[in-house]
């Protein structure tokens, strides 16, 4: 069962698809008390939600900001990263959901200030409230998604094994990736495109020097069945004779500030204006836009910096440029240089700055700040929108979002490190995120930012290849991160190849997810809900119906133990041709796991089955191969 609460005027974010009637009186175990909502909690209670977020699956005893922001540092003591998904669910003597659907800042104290109390602040009190209530944890979740509706699911190649790195210079380099990797027997479906394939970082262009001929370029890789993913970027490059700009201006699409001029800020390719993604006239105009690199075979395409991520607003960098020739010939003692650093950082991601923007939505003129966290949404939307006007299957992905998202796009988990912990946050968020809608998602295995080691990849690769998005992704100054530059190369293509074997599984289960609103990655409790011992259990995740998964994700770790809520075969796998099958009983089990071995168990009453797989999605053979 449903209820909507209303509190103030919200803003429409179209994030629900259901129209239902407010109801009046909220029950006893909500309260709202000086503007924030109140529940109490007990010591057993677990807290569910908020998809991209730090920590683990279980929430309580932090406290979590609904505002987009570009932050690359995702440690535990970070309040928000690049989404906002407003939902929790609570595991208690009463099971129910709540949804907030507000595009502006919403504060959620899951026990950080009192450690048996959920507090939910506003910084403008108008929201809905929808509260979701069921006798099991399934049916609130299925319930909750039948509400916002039917999650993205891209095509099947989009399953396959893809390599990308900020950057790849030009079409050299990239020929070179798949080279080796075809020569090397290492599965691949995907090569990605970081900004330098651009022309002066200009969305919708190609360097013609870097990348002369890029149709024909497209259609060789295609060829290798291989398929070129490019990036898209929100920032619009200020630019005479630059259409995308030249077209913006003429019809008042970008963000403005106050007096009605465009705000001038600053990315990749220096100062930038931001379309208005909320006006449905600027998603119709950007969406278009895609086509010019669909025209040239692209497939497939990855949103970023739609946080929207600043360097500085214009306004700012002068002001404290200014400020700064202040210090100039001074001695700068510590308060006099943090204070100098300090004037520095204030340039990127200022939330003053957004209070400078202003959107034109519904008819209205808004400021940024008040529905921040419906821009990479809306991103997002402008694509998908014009991928189903067009009738063609796309893969779409987006670093930013808010819950309607994933009714046209999937996401990646963002920028990452080369850390054991963000390993075991990936397998977290991966979770988190389907049970928003988001089923399609990903994280940059082996990380982003840092030095991958071997067996790091190794380890990360072992749980990757179960997440629908399968991404090696890394930083400009970092090591180079593919796996035939690893000494270990030959066990991480056994893990790749892995994949293929599964992939019509994996393919299969997301569908079957998408289609009757359910989780392809869940926690156990979801499914044991009568055997209590599940629910302090969050690095077991099941996967699809058939199977559960056990990663290590620690280094230097050769075993773990696991808990079977029932009988299941383990399968200790080394590669598709090297697998050891065994039955455990339910209970407790320590297991040893060496460093090129990973474990699956197949549930009891289900099969588990292997394909011949291949080299990329389109030449795999799916004829079966062995049945568990």
């Amino acid at each position: 069962m449903i209820k909507k609460y209303r509190i103030g005027n919200p803003i429409e974010t179209f994030a629900v698809l259901k129209e239902l009637k407010i109801e009046k009186e909220l029950p006893e175990y909500i309260k709202i008390v000086d503007n924030k909502i109140n529940i109490s909690l007990n010591d057993s209670d677990i807290v569910y939600g908020l998809g991209q977020a730090v920590r683990g699956i279980n929430k309580r005893g932090y406290k979590y900001i609904s505002n987009t922001s570009d932050d690359p540092v995702h440690t535990e003591d970070k309040g928000s990263l690049y989404a906002a998904h407003n939902y929790i669910m609570i595991d208690s003597f009463k099971k129910f959901g709540i949804f907030i659907d507000t595009p502006s800042k919403v504060t959620f104290d899951l026990g950080y200030t009192d450690i048996n109390k959920i507090e939910i602040s506003f910084e403008y009190n108008d929201y809905d409230l929808y509260l979701i209530e069921a006798s099991s944890l399934v049916d609130i979740l299925k319930e909750f998604r039948e509400l916002i509706g039917k999650s993205y699911l891209p095509p099947k190649w989009a399953f396959g094994y893809g390599q990308s790195r900020w950057s790849y210079f030009n079409k050299e380099e990239v020929k070179e990736v798949v080279k080796k990797h075809r020569e090397n027997n290492i599965p691949l479906d995907m090569v990605y495109l970081d900004i330098d394939y651009m022309k002066d970082y200009k969305d919708f262009t190609i360097d013609n020097e870097k990348f002369s001929d890029f149709e024909s370029f497209v259609k060789e890789m295609k060829k290798e069945n291989i398929r070129l993913i490019p990036i898209i970027d929100a920032g619009v490059k200020i630019e005479k004779g630059y259409d995308v700009y030249e077209e913006g201006v003429k019809n008042s699409y970008f963000l403005t500030k106050e007096n009605g001029d465009n705000i001038v800020c600053g990315v990749w390719p220096g100062d930038v204006h931001f379309p208005d993604f909320l006006n449905e006239n600027v998603r119709e105009w950007f969406g278009k836009k895609y086509q010019f690199l669909i025209d040239k075979g692209i497939e497939g395409f990855w949103n970023d910096m739609n946080e929207p991520a600043i360097f500085y607003t214009k306004d700012r960098l002068n002001e404290v440029l200014d400020k700064i020739t202040e210090y100039k010939g001074t001695n700068l003692d510590i308060h006099k240089f943090f204070e100098f650093k300090d004037r520095v950082l204030t340039l990127s991601n200022n939330n003053e700055d957004y209070k400078l923007m202003y959107h034109n939505y519904l008819g209205k003129r808004y400021r940024h700040d008040i529905v921040h966290n419906l821009y990479g949404y809306n991103m997002t939307k402008a694509a998908g929108e014009y991928f189903n006007k067009i009738n063609k299957e796309i893969l779409m992905f987006s670093r930013s979002s808010y819950i309607g998202a994933h009714r046209y796009g999937g996401i990646w988990q963002g920028d990452n490190s080369s850390w054991w912990s963000h390993l075991k946050l990936n397998m977290d968020m991966s979770v988190n995120l389907n049970m928003i809608g988001f089923i399609f998602n990903g994280a940059d295995l082996g990380g982003f930012g840092s030095n991958c080691t071997p067996d790091l990849m190794q380890r990360w690769l072992q749980f990757g290849i179960f997440t629908p998005l399968m991404r090696n992704h890394s930083a400009l100054g970092t090591r180079r991160q593919e796996v035939y530059e690893f000494s270990n190369m030959e066990k991480l293509r056994d893990i790749i190849e892995f994949r293929y074997s599964i992939l019509d599984y994996i393919y299969d289960e997301t569908k079957k997810a998408v289609e009757n609103n359910t989780m392809y990655l869940r926690p156990l409790a979801f499914d044991y809900e009568k055997d209590l011992l599940t629910r302090e259990i969050t690095d077991q995740i099941l996967v699809g119906d058939s199977i559960m998964i056990a990663p290590i994700y620690e280094q230097n770790k050769k075993g773990r133990y696991v808990y079977l809520p029932e009988d299941m075969k383990m399968l200790k796998v080394k590669s598709k041709n090297d697998i050891k099958e065994e039955v455990l009983k339910k209970g407790h089990h320590y297991i040893e796991v060496n460093l090129d071995e990973f474990l699956i168990f197949v549930r009891k009453g289900k099969t588990f089955t292997l394909k011949n797989g291949g080299q990329s999605v389109d030449s795999m053979d799916s004829s079966i191969f062995r049945e568990f």
